[in-house]
């Protein structure tokens, strides 16, 4: 199985970035947990600040990938470009936030993307990656 996972704006800094909501553990160190609790699934991981790469990948591996992962971080409240990309593809997309987006501040409560992805799931911190991932298995 072949997973991709997509990280938005902001998420490099996973670790750093207000760890009170976020966590203090780096999506790389987490990456490494999450790949030794699924040796048999085959992830591969992108992240970047431009949400033009975001559709960029989401084109290069919207018809070969078993699923996508997308964290898009702010571009969620944004982007009807990036709804427009996953509409485009075939893979199915499950759209993941770290944190309870609608137990924030209330722009957050609004999501482009949610319409055109299999499912969402947030709140869970770092774990509602692997929740997305059970969920392609």
């Amino acid at each position: 199985m072949n997973i991709l996972i997509l990280n938005g704006p902001n998420l490099n800094l996973l670790g750093k970035r207000e760890p009170e909501i976020y966590g203090s553990e780096t999506f790389e160190d987490y990456l490494i947990t999450l790949n030794s609790n699924h040796p048999t699934v085959n992830i591969t991981y992108f992240q970047s600040n431009i949400e033009g790469f975001l559709i960029d990948k989401l084109h290069e591996n919207g018809f070969t990938m078993d699923g996508i992962i997308l964290n898009a971080g702010a571009y969620t409240h944004t982007s009807i470009a990036l709804a427009d990309a996953i509409k485009s593809i075939t893979t199915p997309v499950v759209e993941v936030h770290i944190s309870n987006t609608f137990a924030r501040e209330s722009y957050r409560h609004h999501s482009y993307i949610t319409p055109v992805c299999q499912g969402l799931i947030l709140g869970f911190g770092l774990k509602s990656y692997e929740l997305a991932l059970k969920s392609f298995l």
